[in-house]
């Protein structure tokens, strides 16, 4: 990325571009949180009527993958999904750095999600029972099923991390081939035509969407 990115104005020292600007982002989202929750009101305003929205929207969407379930993990993919978009946006301001175009970012997001869905798993199931799950319904088939589930449990993690990274990565090549060919008023133009603003809202949503499907501890059990 530095090959067609200039450097960070802000770079503490010591301190890798990723992390200053992954707490960056962190500050950003504790600061709307705490304009949204400083006075709650019965009838919304401000703030509070937006992050409301954005939360309804969120809930709806769990519930329609995990149904009524799904509600207890709304905290940890609504933060998800709200800091990979924030972390996005901030890939595009001028002398800021997007902690979501750096693959150890993206790993640590993959990861929690990786190690949550096996303890929640875990926790509803039972050690020997989350277990079971790993060998199919075929127990004579079980010395080929268990392998072959375990390889794709790892590789969710990884599909996870390079998914969003090269989304990134290729959206910031794309937007300096533009700059190249069309100068400054072709790449203005295409940003306000919505391609910009679509390709940073798929993102953190592919994301969202593939840890709520990936994961069969966070659906509602058969029985």
């Amino acid at each position: 990325m530095e090959a067609i990115e200039h450097p960070p104005i802000f770079h503490l020292p010591g301190i890798p571009d990723h992390v200053t600007y992954t707490w960056l982002v962190m500050i950003i989202l504790a600061g709307i949180a705490f304009m949204a929750t400083r006075r709650l009101e019965l009838v919304p305003r401000g703030a509070q009527n937006a992050m409301e929205i954005v939360l309804e929207q969120l809930q709806q969407t769990i519930e329609d993958v995990m149904g009524p379930a799904g509600r207890p993990y709304l905290p940890l993919i609504a933060t998800l999904g709200l800091f990979i978009f924030t972390a996005n946006l901030m890939s595009l301001v001028p002398g800021l750095a997007g902690p979501t175009t750096n693959l150890n970012t993206t790993a640590a997001c993959a990861l929690i999600v990786f190690f949550t869905y096996h303890a929640v798993g875990i926790r509803k199931h039972g050690v020997v029972n989350y277990i079971k799950h790993f060998m199919g319904p075929v127990w004579w088939l079980a010395w080929l099923i268990m392998p072959i589930e375990i390889i794709s449990h790892l590789a969710r993690p990884l599909s996870l991390t390079l998914r969003l990274f090269g989304n990134m990565v290729g959206g910031h090549i794309l937007l300096a081939v533009i700059f190249f060919l069309m100068g400054l008023q072709g790449l203005i133009g295409w940003a306000l035509s919505g391609s910009v603003a679509g390709a940073l809202a798929c993102s953190p949503w592919a994301f969202s969407i593939l840890s709520r499907c990936w994961s069969p501890s966070f659906r509602p059990s058969s029985s």
